[in-house]
């Protein structure tokens, strides 16, 4: 295919490109990452800015925007009729019964009883989301942790749900009433949010942004700076460079040569 021929003025890297990607022609145009490296180290006091800056605004979102929650743990003992005597046979029946009794809190009549015991606004979709019960494995214990953003109530709602939970099992279960193997303690510090893990993401998170922001900026820029790049982006061979003036250097010249005719004439 036939192209005309461009001069370098007036022809930019992107043209330039798009005529090399153009059917026929063998050479692409290809991301230098060594010089990706060096504008990045090069715009390094930026990259830290903008790291800093992103950690920073975390810390204070978590500090002023984001609600603590304390979690509080209740635990239950899980027991199995039968003698004193403690067999393999009645350790598995136990596990089982510590399974069966994790499906007791998620019936909508243990909610209901928590609530109308404590007199509380929330509804069963809350209560259930906040409940957590776990079963340690080879342990008959259930831990019923509640989360709550008031510790006090966090405390006070795990320890209801054991108690409700035991009169429960004993009614529908037919079966004796678990033992309430350890109460709550009251949470001192909140489980979440972590502030040394939301300012280590809004630093990582201020990285990424100022690096992605720099590498689309030079991907994007087409101008043609040096020898170099004139010799790299259109194959021609430079023969000499002018350097570039500033308008200061300009205007200092001019008053510099205004002043000595003012003399010459005087």
């Amino acid at each position: 295919m036939n192209t005309e021929k461009a001069t370098v003025d007036g022809v930019t890297r992107h043209d330039q490109t798009q005529i090399n990607q153009m059917p026929g022609s063998e050479s692409a145009y290809q991301i230098d990452l060594v010089e990706l490296l060096f504008r990045l180290i090069d715009k390094i006091k930026y990259i830290v800015v903008c790291a800093i800056i992103g950690a920073i605004a975390a810390g204070l979102y978590t500090e002023y925007r984001i609600t603590p929650l304390y979690k509080a743990t209740s635990k239950l003992y899980v027991l199995n009729p039968g003698d004193s005597a403690i067999s393999i046979s009645d350790l598995q029946i136990g596990t089982f019964l510590a399974y069966d009794y994790q499906e007791v809190f998620r019936n909508w009549h243990v909610h209901e009883r928590v609530i109308q015991k404590l007199d509380l606004p929330y509804s069963y979709g809350y209560m259930s989301s906040m409940l957590n019960i776990q079963n340690p494995e080879d342990t008959r214990i259930l831990y019923i942790t509640f989360t709550s953003p008031n510790p006090e109530m966090a405390k006070m709602i795990a320890d209801t749900y054991a108690e409700v939970a035991k009169e429960f099992i004993a009614e529908t279960m037919d079966t004796e009433e678990p033992n309430l193997f350890e109460e709550a303690l009251l949470p001192t510090a909140p489980s979440s949010p972590s502030m040394v893990r939301n300012i280590t993401l809004g630093f990582l998170l201020g990285l990424i942004i100022s690096c992605g922001w720099i590498t689309v900026q030079f991907v994007l820029d087409d101008k043609v700076r040096t020898a170099e790049d004139v010799e790299r982006y259109f194959g021609i061979a430079t023969l000499g460079l002018l350097p570039l003036q500033d308008d200061k250097g300009a205007s200092k010249k001019k008053k510099h040569k205004h002043k000595k005719r003012k003399e010459g004439s005087a």
